[in-house]
């Protein structure tokens, strides 16, 4: 059939090359706008396709291409283009690496409260919420996340002036609430979702979907870590469970695998690194350095499979920890009065003691150089019974829930602070969505509130004793400097001196973020 190719859209008049999908070449001239035929073929091509069998538009536009290259080699030498890939060596994935910028933290440890705390019932304090009590909210939806909505709810708990800032916090969490000059609050945080499991993954991932990679992930994938024997990135979970995206909070999504987060906790260890009874321990070593040998040699067979090296690195790192986690999960050298200032030698709360131990583990692990440490306070959806999800009986499972929560983590705080850590360590409290300022009907306790909520940085880099952001009166909504929990994330990356837009991996076509194609710091909270 024929086909028309314009060389006026490359400028002149000229002589096309016209292949004649045979292999062959031939000539044939045109003018600008003249209509020539072409091998039956080559109404396959389109129309750009076509245009480029112009030598002279396929030369001009190779050279604009050639320009493009070499721009973008420049400005990627000058740390200019959004996307930066951190170099990795396979046979050394956790070697420290720069951050983008001069770092304010080198840790993370990030308190996860899973199950949605009450911003109402701790750090957000509403007296128009207890002039209103029992009244029906104006204007207010009528069914929210579980079901039809009952009357405004005065707060649970009496809230009090705290410190030299004054700041009014709930008399739930007496300890946290006593380190608030040290505390910079976001009151004014949203989601993307209202639902446990995916509100969970938007918070740790930055996506609501699953298969994406946890922030311990990202962090670990650019800046590797400090410690040669332990994990990079370690999440510690509840006694009482797993969250409820459970491994989506530490998987390595799409990243690669050694990026994933070792989950082990005080009470439960990282399972098979004993050798068994009838191996010696000089037997171990010797077989251990044997496997070294004929896995270097092997390695030097195939020095470009990154893959190989990478498993070998895994490998070693696992042998390392045969010694430094049995070390490390060893609590029995800790003072008596460590213990006490916990909670962990609580006779009468099991699950307080557990948590308290897990707090203390925390610490040893931060104090090793762990680059980020995941500690969460709350399992699975319970009704409320395992974790914040207060639905129906609000206080009372509060009451149970707070006295886990407070004295561990304000001593583990203080611990950091008196050791020195908070020099150098990032503490994040968050939990994944908030709750609404009503009862539910025929209830005692709130639904599920993504569009307003607080979450609290302390520690490096941070201003303390600030709050910013604000919810409405009744704490429905933010209303004053509306934030995404992306850009929370972006400070989060912000102080460990990654730039969250220049942090990508190329996956299925798309260079992927944590903070997606959103977030912006948080510098009302920056030291």
């Amino acid at each position: 059939m024929p086909g028309e190719i314009d060389p006026g859209r490359c400028g002149a008049k000229t002589v096309f090359a016209v292949a004649d999908f045979a292999g062959q070449w031939r000539e044939s001239p045109a003018g600008a706008g003249e209509i020539f035929t072409m091998n039956p073929r080559a109404e396959l091509l389109s129309p750009a396709g076509r245009l480029l069998l112009d030598r002279r538009c396929f030369l001009g536009r190779s050279a604009t291409a050639l320009g493009s290259v070499a721009l973008t080699h420049l400005l990627g030498g000058e740390g200019m283009l959004a996307s930066e890939r951190p170099e990795i060596d396979p046979a050394r994935p956790y070697a420290p690496r720069p951050p983008h910028y001069p770092a304010r933290a080198k840790n993370v440890l990030v308190v996860f409260c899973a199950g949605a705390v009450s911003q109402l019932e701790t750090w957000d304090y509403k007296p128009e919420l207890i002039r209103q009590d029992g009244k029906p909210l104006a204007g207010g939806p009528p069914v929210t996340f579980q079901g039809p909505s009952g009357n405004l709810a005065r707060p649970q708990y009496a809230f009090r002036r705290r410190g030299e800032t004054g700041k009014w916090v709930s008399d739930l969490i007496p300890r946290l609430a006593d380190l608030t000059d040290d505390i910079a609050f976001v009151h004014s945080l949203t989601s993307k979702s209202n639902t446990h499991g995916p509100a969970e993954n938007f918070l740790s991932t930055g996506f609501v979907q699953d298969g994406f990679p946890s922030m311990g992930g990202w962090v670990t994938y650019a800046l590797g870590s400090e410690n040669h024997d332990l994990p990079a990135f370690v999440s510690i979970p509840d006694p009482r469970g797993v969250p409820q995206a459970s491994v989506n909070n530490w998987g390595p999504g799409f990243l690669p695998a050694e990026f994933q987060g070792t989950p082990f906790s005080a009470s439960q260890p990282i399972r098979h690194l004993t050798p068994p009874e009838s191996v010696s321990r000089g037997q171990d070593a010797a077989a251990r350095g044997l496997l070294q040998r004929m896995n270097a040699r092997h390695l030097e067979s195939h020095p470009a499979d990154g893959k190989l090296a990478a498993r070998i690195a895994s490998y070693e790192l696992a042998a390392r920890m045969q010694l430094s986690v049995p070390e490390i999960g060893d609590l029995s050298t800790e003072p008596a009065h460590i213990l006490k200032s916990y909670g962990a030698d609580d006779p009468s709360n099991a699950t307080k003691a557990g948590y308290a131990r897990n707090c203390i583990l925390a610490r040893r692990l931060i104090e090793r150089g762990v680059r980020f440490v995941q500690l969460f306070n709350g399992a699975y959806a319970s009704g409320g019974k395992l974790n914040w999800d207060g639905h129906n009986a609000l206080k009372e499972q509060y009451d149970v829930h707070a006295e886990i929560l407070d004295q561990p983590t304000a001593a583990l705080i203080r611990d950091l602070k008196e050791r020195g850590l908070l020099e150098d360590t990032l503490v994040v409290w968050c939990t994944e969505f908030g709750r609404m300022p009503m009862f539910q009907k025929g209830a005692k306790g709130r639904d599920h509130n993504p569009d307003g909520f607080t979450c609290w940085l302390t520690g490096a880099g941070v201003k303390p004793g600030v709050s910013h952001g604000a919810t409405d009166d009744l704490g429905r909504k933010a209303v004053e400097n509306v934030l995404s929990l992306h850009d929370f994330n972006a400070t989060i990356l912000h102080l460990l001196g990654i730039d969250h837009e220049r942090l990508t991996f190329y996956h299925n076509g798309i260079e992927r973020r944590l903070t997606n194609v959103d977030g912006k710091v948080i510098r009302e909270v920056l030291a």
